[in-house]
């Protein structure tokens, strides 16, 4: 290109560029005389690692990435014989203990303080007899009829009788007082022992099914059907619907008019003819220089803040990481009504 020519394009680019820094300034000036404060960021939402936690071969993952899922919804499961037989067995423990006690807490049958009685009244008779057999023998033993030895045997058979006769009266007396209270306390204490472990068993085989905590969209699916999974071992990534916001940083000379529950406008360049209603929940308390990837109309070398305005997205458009453009109305700072909470997205 000659001399000449470069003389000619040299006013046309000093006219553009004269022209770009008007545009620029009158931007600046109307961003921050016309009480509107405009921030740039992204989507941003919490993400939940979903694990199992037993460790066991996965059955089933019944969903895929993309799928949209409710809270409580049912999203996997593990092999679950092993855990359901030790679901039995501790069910039955506990059936074994609790008619255990039940049999200490009734006390003795009738039929059985009647077989008690009867033995009492037979020893009594058994004892008559021995009294009657020792009387009769010491009499024929002066009449020089019996011997010292059958006078011996009569006494020791007398003995034995009112021993006899003791015994099965103190059986009665157990048989009418029923079981110890010591016995009765050590049954219930093992029967809650038994339904602690049919507790745990049961618990156990409720996480060998895993459930969507929250409305979300599964993000990632990371093990599949015979993997083995463990609470270490995410199998599901979960992005949650709610919250959501928009992170963005506020400069530091402007950060005395942004206030948590002000009002905001958000658009995205995805639906440029839709606004979405949000309100600053969160502006930290400490200072950072602003990221690179984040686009503002102060210089970058400037501190922020980082704050959240947390969006309403009632039709679900709104993804993770979209560039977002948050307007906040600085001249019309939140009552104390507007501080108090976040607006109702239903409406």
């Amino acid at each position: 290109m000659s001399r000449s020519s470069l003389k000619r394009l040299l006013p046309l680019v000093l006219v553009i560029l004269l022209a770009g820094l008007a545009w620029w300034y009158f931007q600046q000036r109307q961003n921050q005389d016309d009480g509107v404060l405009r921030l740039y960021g992204n989507v941003d939402i919490r993400e939940v690692d979903l694990t199992f936690n037993n460790s066991e071969h996965i059955d089933q993952v019944l969903v895929e990435e993309g799928d949209r899922v409710s809270r409580g919804q049912l999203l996997a499961t593990l092999h679950s014989e092993r855990l359901q037989a030790s679901v039995d067995t501790a069910e039955a423990n506990v059936a074994s203990q609790q008619a255990a006690l039940a049999r200490l807490q009734a006390g003795s049958r009738p039929e059985e303080i009647r077989q008690a009685q009867a033995d009492v009244n037979a020893a009594e008779a058994r004892l008559t007899n021995a009294q009657t057999t020792y009387k009769r023998t010491l009499s024929l033993e002066s009449a020089r009829a019996a011997s010292q030895q059958s006078v011996d045997d009569a006494r020791t058979a007398l003995d034995a009788a009112r021993a006899d006769l003791k015994v099965a009266r103190e059986a009665l007396e157990l048989a009418q007082l029923g079981p110890r209270s010591e016995d009765i306390d050590e049954a219930q204490a093992r029967l809650k022992a038994e339904q602690a472990r049919l507790a745990l068993a049961v618990a156990v085989l409720g996480d060998a099914s895993l459930y969507a905590p929250e409305d979300g969209v599964i993000r990632n699916r990371l093990l599949q059907p015979g993997d083995m999974a463990s609470p270490q071992k995410p199998v599901l990534t979960l992005a949650l619907n709610n919250p959501l916001w928009v992170r963005v940083y506020v400069p530091e000379t402007l950060l005395g008019r942004v206030v948590p529950g002000m009002r905001a406008d958000v658009t995205t360049d995805s639906y440029p003819d839709k606004t979405y209603r949000g309100w600053v929940g969160f502006i930290s308390p400490t200072a950072e220089f602003t990221p690179k990837n984040v686009e503002t109309p102060e210089l970058r070398t400037r501190l922020v803040y980082q704050a959240r305005v947390f969006v309403c997205n009632p039709d679900n458009e709104l993804r993770l990481g979209m560039p977002a453009t948050v307007t906040l109305d600085v001249d019309n700072p939140p009552g104390a009504e507007q501080r108090a909470g976040a607006p109702d997205c239903a409406q």
